[in-house]
């Protein structure tokens, strides 16, 4: 009889134990899958968010905690917006964004691993995340530069030349035929004038050159003394018109005219020296090869690496302008 009022006694506490929530259920967890909208963030500022999810609505603003790792580095590679997940009170989710931190670096294709922190008490419902972190950054030439900064990204260059290898100083183009009426005013003074209107194109790829002293002659004798202070900066274009008052700003260059107010290149054959101070040649153009008498300049194509063509013969992108004089062949600035 005893032991029968024993059983009764024990069903009776723990019907009240269920109904008055007084047992403890400490070994059941709340399950909670962490995703990702996204397997890939970009660098350039792209975003991915990581988003935890409960089996349940939360009681309460629940807690979840997140730790990063991979080979990728945080507050480096990528911020996220915080190291813990918040669900809101009746909510089933919350969610952290990654943001990628765009840098000059190529560092190739790197992982995120995002996962829930130890001992953060919920039962995991799927392992850590990856998130594949993307190089926007890289080298085609292997000069060292970036793509993204430089100028000649498929030939090996200077990082002081933007990219581009150093080409020395050189001629771009001539104009020593100007075409008959107003077309052939190169100088912009308003007036055409054979003399006055012809001009040679310098161009600097560097390093920075001091031309005070240097001097153009003809096949006769020095037509152009360059005054003290002509100092030619990197890519820096220089162009010395025969004579008249050159009007424009000829997209930036230091603009001359021949001291002996004319260049006289002669249209049947001429030969042009540029020389150093001590007179030692630097530069020579030969018109002979070129005395078709044009009527337009003859200018490299394409501008500081090509052959010296006709400045309107076949290239399109002359859009019919018979001369560039301070530009390039297209007009834009160098």
């Amino acid at each position: 009889m005893n032991r029968c009022k024993n059983i009764i006694r024990v069903v009776v506490i723990l019907t009240l134990c269920l109904f008055q929530h007084a047992c403890t259920t400490d070994d059941i967890q709340p399950a909670i899958e962490l995703t990702s909208n996204n397997a890939e963030l970009s660098e350039a500022n792209g975003t991915v968010e990581v988003i935890a999810t409960l089996n349940s609505s939360s009681i309460g603003a629940t807690t979840v905690p997140i730790t990063f790792d991979g080979s990728a580095t945080d507050g480096q590679d990528y911020t996220p917006s915080s190291n813990q997940i918040i669900i809101e009170d009746g909510d089933t989710s919350g969610s952290v964004i990654l943001t990628g931190n765009q840098d000059e670096e190529i560092e190739g294709i790197e992982t995120i691993s995002v996962s829930l922190a130890g001992g953060s008490g919920f039962l995991v419902l799927s392992g850590a995340i990856e998130i594949s972190m993307l190089d926007d950054d890289s080298d085609t030439d292997g000069d060292g530069i970036l793509d993204a900064n430089d100028d000649c990204p498929n030939t090996p260059g200077d990082v002081e030349n933007n990219g581009c290898p150093f080409l020395g100083f050189l001629i771009n183009e001539v104009l020593y035929d100007p075409p008959s009426g107003s077309p052939g005013d190169a100088n912009n003074d308003g007036t055409r004038d054979p003399n006055e209107d012809e001009f040679i194109e310098f161009f600097n790829s560097g390093p920075e050159l001091d031309l005070s002293g240097y001097t153009i002659s003809d096949a006769e004798q020095i037509r152009h003394i360059f005054p003290q202070g002509t100092v030619l900066p990197v890519n820096g274009v220089l162009v010395v018109f025969g004579g008249g008052t050159p009007t424009g700003d000829f997209g930036g260059a230091i603009v001359q005219t021949a001291s002996e107010s004319v260049i006289n290149m002669n249209n049947s054959g001429d030969f042009v020296t540029l020389a150093d101070p001590s007179g030692n040649p630097v530069l020579t153009f030969d018109v002979e090869p070129l005395s078709n008498n044009p009527n337009e300049s003859y200018t490299r194509n394409p501008d500081l690496t090509g052959e010296f063509v006709q400045h309107d013969q076949d290239i399109p992108e002359a859009n019919g302008a018979l001369y560039s004089p301070g530009t390039k062949l297209d007009g834009t600035s160098f």
